[in-house]
């Protein structure tokens, strides 16, 4: 059934598309320049027009709300992909990365190393020489 109601929807999309096309503008810079025979020889045309462009819209509208009475339940088909995609994300288990190492800050060109700076703690201090 709600195929039935998606594909008249369609339909009646597609006629009011061709029904507003055929409609003459009824005001603006395009109704100065109407030709005088065509102001009232057109009049009843219009009117039928009009009536069914609000025929259809109408039609459009009560049939999109209508559509979702006979949308199926989420509860009605467990074989659903919709269901198949909802497992399929709860027993997904994510595994994250472990962080990369910090990178090596760079010395300045001309520091010494810090090793260079201080004596080794093996290494004795020079005497002073007496004379």
């Amino acid at each position: 059934m709600l195929t039935f109601i998606i594909i008249i929807i369609m339909v009646a999309a597609i006629l009011l598309v061709g029904v507003v096309l055929i409609q003459n503008p009824k005001g603006g810079i395009a109704a100065n320049f109407v030709a005088p025979s065509q102001i009232m020889g057109v009049k009843r045309s219009t009117d039928v027009i009009e009536k069914a462009t609000w025929g259809f819209a109408l039609v459009l509208i009560v049939l999109s709300l209508a559509s979702n009475m006979f949308r199926p339940s989420s509860n009605a088909s467990d074989n659903s992909s919709d269901s198949r995609i909802k497992d399929a994300i709860e027993n997904t288990t994510v595994t994250t990365p472990a962080p990369a190492a910090p990178a090596q800050q760079q010395a300045e060109p001309n520091a010494a190393p810090a090793d260079a700076a201080q004596p080794a703690a093996t290494e004795k201090p020079a005497e002073p020489t007496s004379k």
